[in-house]
């Protein structure tokens, strides 16, 4: 019985083993390297390659480095008894998978059958047994199951019998139940373990002698065809030429071939092949048909092997690629089979057998190393192989594959997509081969590879990687073949930009020059491509070419083409709109610099036709209903993603769209002058009256989406969300939580731009209302000023600090390091959230309530309640009061004007004046210290044509350089008043309010007629002249006179050398009011708001627009209600609500005027509009005290008291022309 003894600790064994089995698998191998020697057809099973290019580079030897074989008689020796130890294999063995050899005749392992394996153990055992030790089996009896029957061994001495053994030792202690159990498991386990590794030893032992015979069958084979070149070398040439002959020879090389050694073999061979093509292809006549198709396939092959190694300089790629070229042509099978068809069957199974076997790996190593750096397109002729490589290119790629198995041309464009396409580009592959394939004249199949590339990215491996080079190649090849596409054909091209543009790399480069829609210079083919060191273009610069690709007027203009046909169907839209969303959100590209969103924002059919699909698209509910998807994100209702994934690029896209449209559409543009009958601007997409419709349900959207990033959430609700999920591919659940917040993410992203266009047409509305009383406030919102004060009053500064403009949801971040903001319930993050975006949807005089609500909060927190205060004492000059207060009040001396101030006075000789202050001296103070900082003659400040103040720009001049000092302190006195719930009289411009509340200091052109309304019109009448516009010899600078001194500024660098045009007008506009309204005056603006927020949380004033802030600083004005004023007053000095001469006064000023009510208010009180909220909120509250029976004397105030003091006029003539005599008069500043 043979056996094998080998050593190789590589397998996993001891270092030395021992195998016993049978020979199995021998006989096959020797029967197969027969029939090759004998001209037999093998078996045409192409996975043998698999098998041999795995056996190429293994070998199993022993230690010593050789194979050792035994013969059985060598067991009989002292030794022999370790055949009984059959092969130590780990139980791991059973699972160990080596390459096990293929029975040529069944391809199937070389196993022998169980059975086998029984005989062969049972036999060995009984030889050894008698060989070993005659004696010791006459006495010795055993019994052993093979194959389930018993086998006793008898002696042969004569006796039949077995002779009794007579233990003298005692019986034996009786085994327990236990022990006995256990010890038949063990023996049970120990067989287990005996029968697998005997198992394991023989298929180690199949294997090892099957490679063994086939490595002996491999060295006779090659030494065979060595001998037929040899023969044909010296002179025998005759036999090579005939068909057979080349077939044996193809024949012994597919069966040996191992690339390492045999690559010179199979190039001598082409080369004979390709000499004496017609004679090979002859065979495909004959019965050897399928083994001239089989050897054609597998030296294909070899050769897209072999040629993937061209960077071997050695290498002669001539030979290979002249045979691919030869036998992937027509022509060549032409000769042999003249029906076209069954050629170009025969050809699609070569070209896809090739293309498995790595042909566009092999023509991208070519391209890459045996083609100059530095060609180009236009050079192609004057370089044979690239013209070549160009139609091998090609070549797979016009079949249909019709003869191939189901998805075969689906494998070839995706092999096709991977291996050359998405494969790092060099400068070959940049400057020729992507300009090549783009051009109509080569026939390039583009709208079968778009077909394709749809399961190709999906099956992708690595996607995130390879999509910048297939996403410049589909923009490329887009841009010249957009025009012979189909409708399918654009529908596909725009898919694969929606597919694509995701997993591009967000580009790091901000130094790209931004795009000028007025430029012709059209094309970034002419930029130069810095390379990496290994002449690759890198990740960073291709994703910027592909931007820049995509931003080309050539582009633009086919995309646009695709939105703008009449026949254009929504799924296009959807997808134009879904590119455009993942320009804008993913890499932050902004409308102005995009020419595919420039264009698309100012194409009014566009943005109409946008916001008639989100309204019209719905989805199906539970109950069977459809409900519009609009309606659901009014609701705050969930959905799905599919759902999701429809509207939100579109809502997204219409909203920032829109917003960006509105910038340049000016207020008469807007409104139109309906004086001289002209329409609205042809680039307003809505009619004013559907412009209240569209704000409404932008508004309600919003308060949806608030509803979507606070849910109400339940447990159910969650586990359906994350199924939701699952069901479309999320596996685990940490994909399902990274999937939730890049949903909830979206939905944010998206208020922050439907938030804006509300607020911007709230601001056109502002200016100019076009929506009826009450529209911005909504039904569905409830937020009392108690209930929201009790909830934030708390943490009042603190919650309100960690919220910003567009920050909500799970984003919302705070500004404290290590400050964990408070808890608050789903309600109160909701209210907080419309508080901080959409304060107008909740009603003025709530807002306010909050407002003061939050300052009363912070003034207990800062001030105290106890009966010493700590607190600011100062005394004033009353002749210098902003001198005095400026240098008292200042930050060095007093860094927290929250603080109780005191003041104490002093008359104009130097004394003191009479009275102390318990707030009413420093209401009075602080009052007239407001009237004299922003009074014009001061300088700091400067009046509109409507008498509205606005910082002054020459403010510098008059003081120097510490102008900014003094607006930073005048900051702090306003905030001071708004702290104090003082009103007081001062009408700012309300672009300077706005911006004080912006988030930006910065405001547009729309806000230039509250600062210069003359400017503002000569503005519009430039932009919409007809004439030549150089004819007005304007230039791009501005002349300032200031203390009459003119001086001239340039809007931008070379100003006064550049005329303004037509072409250059709306530049010029812009720039004029940009100057006007922000860079003269940013200073003193910034100075002046950094002082407000020192005093005031400018968080709590952005509840407010700026006609609101107006009101909160000045009141309203609106008339004043006496039966308010005397439900709220007090009196004093004997005086009582019935008392005569009380209600001869109330008779007397019922009978005033509006204008004689606001003097009398403003003669006691200092300010003539009545409080916000009431008389009830007058502090100190109004108050009547008698001065007296001198019927003499007039009534006489004590503003800081808010104190009438009136004599006993009895009669009501008398009581009314001294109370006018007295209110047309100024009242002084002591108390009288």
């Amino acid at each position: 019985m043979p056996c094998a003894l080998f050593r190789n600790p590589g397998l996993g064994m001891s270092p030395q083993v021992e195998i016993l089995g049978g020979d199995g698998g021998v006989s096959a191998r020797k029967d197969s390297a027969a029939a090759i020697s004998s001209g037999a057809d093998p078996p045409l099973d192409d996975g043998m390659e698999e098998v041999e290019a795995e056996e190429e580079d293994r070998e199993v030897t022993s230690a010593s480095g050789e194979v050792c074989a035994l013969d059985v008689s060598t067991a009989r020796s002292a030794s022999i008894r370790k055949f009984l130890d059959f092969s130590i294999v780990s139980e791991q063995s059973a699972s160990w998978s080596p390459l096990r050899p293929l029975n040529w005749r069944r391809n199937q392992p070389c196993f022998p059958h169980l059975s086998e394996v029984d005989d062969v153990r049972r036999s060995v055992r009984e030889e050894l047994c008698l060989t070993l030790n005659p004696e010791a089996t006459e006495s010795h009896q055993n019994s052993e199951s093979v194959n389930g029957k018993n086998l006793t061994m008898f002696s042969f001495e004569g006796d039949f019998k077995t002779r009794p053994k007579v233990s003298l030792g005692g019986a034996s202690k009786k085994e327990e139940k236990a022990s006995l159990l256990h010890r038949t498991q063990e023996e049970r386990r120990k067989r287990e373990e005996e029968r697998k590794r005997l198992k394991n030893a023989i298929i180690i032992q199949s294997y090892i002698r099957g490679y063994q015979d086939l490595k002996q069958q491999y060295a006779i084979q090659r030494a065979k065809f060595d001998e037929s070149v040899s023969e044909s070398q010296a002179g025998g040439t005759q036999r090579v030429m005939d068909g057979p002959a080349l077939c044996l020879l193809s024949r012994q090389l597919t069966f040996f071939y191992r690339q390492s050694v045999d690559a010179h073999r199979l190039i001598w061979l082409c080369q004979n092949l390709v000499k004496h093509n017609s004679q090979f292809v002859k065979l495909l006549n004959s019965p050897q048909k399928q083994t001239c198709v089989f050897q054609i396939k597998r030296i294909l092959g070899f050769c897209c092997r072999l040629l993937q190694n061209c960077p071997d300089d050695s290498l002669n790629v001539a030979v290979p690629m002249r045979m691919l070229e030869i036998f992937s042509s027509e022509r060549t099978y032409l000769l042999v089979i003249p029906d076209t068809n069954i050629v170009a069957s025969l050809l699609e199974q070569i070209l896809h057998y090739m293309v498995q076997k790595g042909y566009y790996k092999s023509l991208y190593s070519l391209v890459n190393h045996r083609l100059p750096p530095s060609l180009e397109y236009r050079d192609a002729p004057s370089i044979p192989l690239a013209s070549t490589l160009l139609e091998h290119i090609l070549k797979p790629l016009h079949f249909t594959y019709s003869s191939c198995t189901t998805g075969a041309r689906q494998f070839v464009f995706a092999a096709f997509t991977e291996e050359f396409i998405s494969a790092p580009f060099t400068e070959q592959i940049f400057h020729f081969f992507i300009p090549a394939l783009s051009d109509h004249r080569v026939s390039f199949p583009f709208e079968a590879f778009l077909s394709s590339l749809q399961v190709t990215i999906e099956s992708f491996s690595a996607a995130q990687s390879q999509a910048p080079w297939l996403f410049y190649f589909v923009l490329y090849a887009g841009e010249n073949c957009l025009g012979s596409l189909s409708e399918e054909g654009h529908l596909l091209y725009l898919r694969a930009l929606q597919t694509l543009l995701p997993l591009l790399p967000v580009s790091e480069s901000t130094s790209r020059p931004e795009v000028n829609s007025d430029s012709e210079d059209d094309d970034g083919d002419m930029h130069p491509i810095p390379m990496q060191d290994d002449s690759r273009i890198s990740v960073q610069l291709i994703t910027e070419e592909c931007v820049h690709k995509l931003d080309t007027k050539r582009q633009t203009n086919a995309l646009l083409n695709l939105v703008w046909r009449d026949s254009a169907s929504e799924e296009v839209f959807t997808m134009m709109a879904s590119i455009c969303h993942t320009l804008m959100v993913q890499h932050r590209l902004m409308v102005p610099k995009v020419r595919l969103l420039y264009s698309l924002a100012f194409n009014a059919r566009f943005l109409r036709h946008l916001w008639h699909l989100i309204t019209s698209m719905t989805t199906k509910m539970i109950t069977g209903s459809m409900v519009p998807l609009l309606q659901l994100i009014s609701r705050g209702s969930p959905m799905s993603f599919e759902d999701s994934n429809r509207i939100i690029p579109l809502f997204y896209l219409f909203s920032s769209l829109f917003s960006h449209s509105l910038i340049s559409v000016h207020d008469s543009e807007f409104f139109g002058h309906e004086m001289e009958g002209q329409m609205q601007s042809s680039m307003m997409p809505f009619t004013l009256s559907e412009l209240v419709t569209l704000s409404r349900c932008l508004r309600d959207a919003c308060l949806g989406i608030i509803k979507l990033a606070y849910p109400e959430t339940k447990a159910e609700h969650r586990e359906e969300y994350m199924a939701a999920f699952r069901s479309v591919g999320v596996k685990t659940n940490t994909e399902v939580q990274q999937r939730i917040q890049a949903e909830q993410k979206r939905w944010v992203q998206l208020f922050k731009v439907i938030t804006n266009l509300v607020k911007m047409l709230k601001a056109r509305d502002i200016r100019r209302p076009f929506c009826p009383a009450g529209h911005w406030l909504s039904e569905e919102v409830n937020i009392r000023a108690d209930k929201v004060t009790q909830l934030y009053v708390p943490s009042a500064r603190h919650v309100w600090r960690t919220r910003r403009m567009g920050r909500i949801g799970p984003l919302q971040s705070t500004l404290d390091v290590g400050f964990e903001p408070p808890q608050l319930s789903v309600s109160e993050e909701r209210h907080l959230a419309i508080l901080t975006e959409l304060p107008f949807v909740v009603p003025f005089e709530e807002r306010v309530k909050i407002f003061q609500r939050l300052i009363s909060v912070d003034k207990r927190d800062v001030q105290g309640d106890g009966p010493f205060p700590d607190g600011i004492n100062v005394t004033i000059r009353r002749n210098y009061i902003y001198e005095d207060a400026y240098d008292k009040l200042s930050p060095e001396n007093e860094p927290d004007l929250k603080k109780r101030i005191r003041v104490h006075l002093l008359n104009a000789h130097g004394l003191d004046e009479a009275g102390i202050d318990g707030g009413g001296i420093f209401r009075e103070f602080l009052n007239e210290l407001l009237k004299s900082g922003f009074n014009p003659n001061q300088g700091f400040f400067k009046t509109t044509n409507e008498g509205l103040l606005y910082p002054n720009p020459a403010a510098e001049m008059l003081v120097g350089e510490s102008f900014t000092r003094h607006y930073y302190f005048l900051g702090r006195i306003l905030g001071k008043a708004l702290y104090e719930n003082m009103l007081v009289e001062l009408p700012f411009a309300s672009f300077f309010l706005s911006k004080l509340l912006g988030t930006s200091a910065d405001v547009d052109i729309h806000h230039l007629a509250s600062l210069d309304p003359e400017m503002y019109r000569n503005l519009l009448f430039l932009k919409s002249y007809e004439g030549d516009v150089e004819e007005l010899g304007l230039n791009f600078t501005v002349v300032n006179n200031d203390l009459g001194e003119a001086q001239v500024v340039e809007l931008k660098p070379g100003g006064k050398d550049i005329p303004v045009t037509t072409a250059n007008r709306i530049a010029y506009i812009h720039l004029v009011a940009d100057y006007r309204l922000n860079k003269q005056i940013r200073p003193h603006c910034l100075a002046f708001r950094q002082g407000l927020a020192n005093v005031v949380n400018l968080e709590w004033l952005r509840m407010f627009d700026q006609q609101e802030i107006q009101v909160l600083i000045s009141g309203a004005h609106v008339p004043i209600c006496l039966d308010d004023l005397k439900n709220f007053t007090n009196y004093s000095g004997g005086y009582s609500a019935n008392h005569p001469v009380i209600q001869i006064f109330w008779e007397v000023v019922e009978g005033f005027t509006s204008e004689e009510k606001r003097k009398l208010l403003k003669f006691v009180t200092s300010c003539s509009r009545p409080p916000l909220l009431g008389f009830k909120e007058l502090y100190p509250a109004f108050c009547i005290h008698n001065g007296g029976s001198d019927l003499e004397r007039l009534p006489t105030a004590s503003t800081c008291m808010n104190l009438l003091k009136l004599p006993e006029f009895c009669d009501k003539h008398l009581m009314r022309s001294k109370l006018l005599y007295a209110i047309e008069s100024s009242a002084g500043f002591e108390l009288s």
